[in-house]
């Protein structure tokens, strides 16, 4: 029986006055650098391979040809769009605007990030949240919100690309202020598009919430023209509509954004939608579904999916969302990470979004996307790809973890000089697995070399975590030895390490 713990301690929720972002993505403890058209089908569910392994070569040459498995970034808030070969993705980072590009979905997690932006006035410098950018006329314009390190100073902000690439460099541009909220509170910009005008739509002071949904016109991406108007949203939750987000289809545009407190596990996505014709600044004209539309599904093990995007894949022939969710039921601003799949159109010609995919499900790739080359290696030894994993020493394995782990199993033992080596022909492998209130320290050694000290200690227990991301190798057959050291945190009960998935890059 395992004796480690495989639920979390109650956890009091902090003091706050309202729900507020976490501040800076997680990055993984310190080792490396972190890594809509006709009506199309409905949703795409989890293409899991079968557990046998195929020949190496032939499921190296599978996995290389079109699938992935999230997640795609260890931050929240995700922003995504698809251009000139590339996905880029900003995260909120806290103190800048970081931005990750990759041509394939599936190798995001290990594109080195850019920083695109910092400010030195300190009146906007701090709390850093929900980049969003979007190209007009040959110009990129990148938008979000900043404060001076106090929440309530939270304003709207945006930034203009030097030349036509989303990455910058970029000069700041203006405050985006409605005159009749020009001294209030402002986060989550989006821009609405709509009948050839540009609109400011974001999170704010209103009638109904702190955090609600406002609406506000632009004469060009920079200059906001008048009065925001409040938008009187359901949602399921009373604190918070934020994150407005838009798609445009079928004679309507849709607008998805994200309710309740973004620490709770029931963070969700709820939708309202307004005719082509009609004006985004007449409330009446928007129409409310009822109900989520996009939300928590235990079954899979994901929690507080929201604060999404929406992005086309390569071909233009496909809709995806990008959104955060946690690995954890517990009440926490950690653990949101960014995750990707496929949404579809209902036969009335609503989006459906689906129902958010396990963390390790394994996906087709968005059509013309060129592929990873990449494969995973389970815990069990089985991989898709030329990998393989042994242990020394006798390890606990069991599929206690359920929906939280790959596969449904794991490995962990506490005792020191246990070893598990990974085998893999590639340039870098990435770690995930438990964290948890019992884990303790690892001593990770690539061929060979210098060991580095790794925490496995997490306050909460949470399930497929990014652990570890290795440096990038030459191309070629390497070894990740990890070494149980029987050692742990002063704050940790115990001193297990946890084995699960790995994945493999060849490029």
């Amino acid at each position: 029986m395992r004796t480690q713990s495989r639920t979390a301690p109650p956890r009091s929720r902090p003091p706050r006055s309202r729900p507020r972002r976490l501040l800076g993505a997680l990055v993984a403890l310190g080792l490396v650098l972190v890594a809509l058209s006709a009506v199309r089908p409905a949703p795409a569910t989890a293409a899991q391979a079968t557990r046998p392994a195929a020949p190496a070569a032939a499921a190296r040459q599978a996995a290389a040809t079109g699938t992935f498995r999230n997640p795609l970034n260890t931050g929240p808030d995700p922003f995504m769009t698809y251009w000139n070969g590339n996905y880029y993705l900003t995260t909120t980072q806290g103190g800048s605007i970081r931005m990750w590009r990759s041509p394939s979905l599936s190798t995001l997690l290990t594109a080195d990030p850019v920083t695109v932006w910092t400010d030195t006035d300190a009146s906007r410098n701090r709390d850093v949240w929900a980049p969003e950018f979007y190209r007009f006329g040959n110009r990129w314009y990148l938008y979000y919100t900043a404060d001076d390190g106090t929440d309530d100073h939270h304003r709207i902000y945006v930034a203009e690309s030097d030349r036509d690439d989303p990455a910058g460099p970029y000069h700041f541009k203006a405050k985006l202020a409605p005159p009749n909220h020009a001294a209030d509170f402002a986060i989550d910009p989006g821009i609405l598009q709509h009948n050839g005008r540009l609109y400011l739509a974001y999170s704010g002071i209103n009638p109904y919430q702190h955090n609600g949904l406002n609406i506000a016109p632009l004469s060009n991406p920079y200059t906001v023209s008048g009065d925001a108007v409040a938008i009187n949203a359901a949602g399921g939750c009373p604190e918070v509509r934020e994150g407005p987000e838009f798609l445009y289809r079928n004679g309507r545009t849709w607008m998805t954004y994200s309710t309740c407190d973004t620490g709770k596990p029931d963070y969700q996505v709820w939708m309202m939608s307004l005719p082509s014709n009609a004006d985004p600044l007449v409330p009446g004209n928007w129409t409310q579904h009822q109900g989520a539309v996009f939300s928590r599904a235990d079954d899979h093990g994901v929690f507080g999916p929201g604060h999404h995007a929406f992005f086309t894949s390569p071909d233009g022939t496909q809709d995806w969302i990008v959104y955060h969710a946690k690995t954890t039921s517990a009440y926490t601003y950690t653990d949101r990470t960014t995750r990707a799949q496929r949404i579809g159109w209902n036969a009335d010609g609503s989006p459906n979004l689906g129902v958010p995919l396990a963390t390790g499900a394994t996906q087709d790739l968005p059509s013309g996307d060129p592929g990873p080359g990449g494969y995973w290696i389970n815990d069990d030894g089985r991989s898709n790809g030329p990998g393989s994993l042994s242990y020394t020493g006798a390890w606990n394995s069991g599929t206690g973890c359920g929906v939280q782990c790959f596969w449904g199993d794991d490995h962990w033992s506490d005792r020191a000089g246990n070893t598990a080596t990974f085998t893999f022909t590639g340039t870098r492998i990435a770690l995930l697995s438990v964290r948890d209130t019992g884990n303790g320290y690892a001593a990770l050694s690539i061929d060979g070399g210098a060991e580095q000290r790794l925490d496995y200690y997490g306050a909460i227990r949470t399930g497929e975590t990014l652990q570890f991301l290795s440096p990038r190798l030459p191309y070629g057959q390497h070894t990740l030895r990890v070494r149980v050291t029987g050692e742990h945190d002063a704050q940790s009960g115990a001193s297990f390490v946890s084995v699960d998935r790995a994945e493999v890059y060849v490029n």
